[in-house]
């Protein structure tokens, strides 16, 4: 009996040779043809890229020989390639969709399959419940598919060159250490910076497909690596990129870690202040509100949404002007540059912002701090029995009365989010703690928001006692 393959915010991911096996990709890429077919012009063909993890490179190749089998002309990357360069191929060469074997930051003993759609960014959720209905559909065998390969980088590294000022940065003076945790970022921003003469050194750029020691997520605390290269090396900057290259990090010239929400910010306020661009601006439910400030201090509409980027696309596609839009893990996308999250190009943007302030990155966050109000995040990710999880989830939607501290409303666009009669410092974040489960898997994310690094554990704490029933709620 065929296993079970749920599709995630993004596409599918299974721990390999378990579930993520060379028949379950063969059972989704017949899916995407399928969808193709019905939905899309066959015709303009589908492109196909891979990362560094295990296998990546063939599992590529047994979807592209189902894509083809169904009479599909397929070309296929010919090296590691960061999801983002898949994205950019799509649009511009006008494909029908482009697949991305990867799983993103998972541990290393997960792949999946990434679904681009012919805009050039993530599948609408109506897209992936399409192809999800398509898993068990018979194979649609026709003539005339190939398969060619191609290199999708080039194309791309042009095209974001041109996006942000090259030259400016290479004459601010700035050192930069960058960390693509052995994904498929390797080799692409330490490329730029080398043609153009910027200070830079990359680390775990080597392929290793065990990320040793690491999930290859920009996070606390698989970035120390980067904190410790930045101060012994005096770096003015670090920047990070998950396996796949599609979500930021960064860490201050003290090695303080900046986070994906701090970088929106300062990347939000350069977009408003410098570029003067029009549209409104989305951040998913579980960002920070830093944002909200500083949208309304530019007179921007600011737009909430589910927590994943293809809800950032549904906004756009609905014919919404839009500047940025971005999620919790670190997901950022311009759409006049793609509908897409791109760490690459961020980084790259961050870089942009410093030359153009004149200021480190850590000044930038401490003067974002200084005008919006101090805004501290966290997050905890525990790995639970499934029982536990919908047990948490179900106290969750009652209405607890006290998470920590009272609990004074309660929103529930995508998952349980309590705002909280907490301290704030004066204009500082108002405190804030969302539960919610992922649909794909035994884990249950706790995020948090305040106004001061203690307060964000002492909730986070409060939320893991309420979710192992070790809390007085009434």
């Amino acid at each position: 009996m065929a296993s079970a393959i749920k599709f995630g915010t993004d596409g599918w991911r299974a721990i390999i040779a378990d579930d993520f096996t060379f028949e379950n990709v063969r059972r989704v890429s017949r899916a995407i043809a399928n969808y193709i077919h019905r939905h899309e012009d066959p015709a303009k063909g589908v492109l196909l890229a891979y990362d560094t993890r295990f296998g990546s490179r063939r599992f590529a190749e047994v979807a592209a020989e189902q894509l083809a089998d169904a009479g599909l002309q397929v070309r296929l990357a010919n090296d590691y390639t960061p999801t983002p360069a898949l994205s950019y191929a799509v649009k511009q060469m006008g494909a029908a969709g482009g697949v991305m074997i990867t799983s993103s930051h998972n541990p290393w003993s997960w792949n999946g399959v990434k679904f681009k759609a012919s805009y050039g960014g993530s599948a609408t959720p109506e897209i992936m419940r399409k192809i999800e209905g398509y898993l068990d559909a018979p194979a649609t065998p026709a003539k005339g598919g190939r398969v060619s390969e191609i290199d999708f980088k080039a194309p791309y590294v042009a095209a974001i060159e041109k996006f942000a000022d090259i030259g400016l940065i290479s004459k601010a003076g700035f050192r930069f250490a960058i960390d693509v945790m052995y994904g498929a970022g390797r080799g692409v921003l330490a490329g730029i910076f080398h043609k153009a003469g910027v200070p830079y050194l990359e680390i775990r750029g080597e392929v290793n497909p065990l990320f040793p020691g690491i999930n290859p997520e920009p996070i606390l605390p698989h970035v120390k690596a980067l904190q410790d290269t930045v101060v012994r090396e005096k770096c003015s900057a670090g920047l990070a990129v998950d396996g796949d290259a599609d979500r930021i990090g960064a860490v201050a010239e003290d090695g303080s870690f900046v986070d994906s929400h701090k970088c929106f910010a300062v990347l939000l306020e350069w977009l408003l202040k410098r570029k003067q661009w029009p549209g409104a601006v989305t951040r998913a439910f579980n960002t920070t509100s830093m944002l909200d400030r500083i949208a309304r201090k530019y007179h921007r509409e600011l737009i909430e949404h589910g927590i994943g980027f293809k809800y950032v696309c549904d906004i756009i596609l609905s014919g919404r002007e839009v500047l940025v839009g971005g999620e919790e893990s670190g997901g950022i996308g311009i759409p006049r540059h793609l509908p897409e999250r791109d760490g690459i190009l961020n980084c790259l943007l961050l870089a942009n912002v410093m030359a153009e302030e004149g200021k480190s990155l850590g000044q930038l966050v401490e003067q974002l701090q200084n005008e919006y109000g101090r805004h501290y995040y966290g997050r905890r990710d525990l790995h639970i029995a499934d029982e536990l999880k919908l047990s948490a989830l179900c106290r969750a939607a009652a209405h607890p009365r006290k998470i920590g501290y009272k609990v004074l409303r309660m929103e529930d666009m995508d998952g349980y989010k309590f705002f909280l009669d907490a301290p704030s410092n004066g204009d500082g974040a108002e405190p804030w703690v969302l539960l919610r489960g992922s649909g794909t898997e035994p884990l249950l994310r706790i995020y948090c928001e305040a106004s001061s690094p203690e307060l964000v554990e002492e909730i986070l704490s409060a939320a893991e006692s309420f979710v192992y029933c070790k809390a007085t709620v009434a």
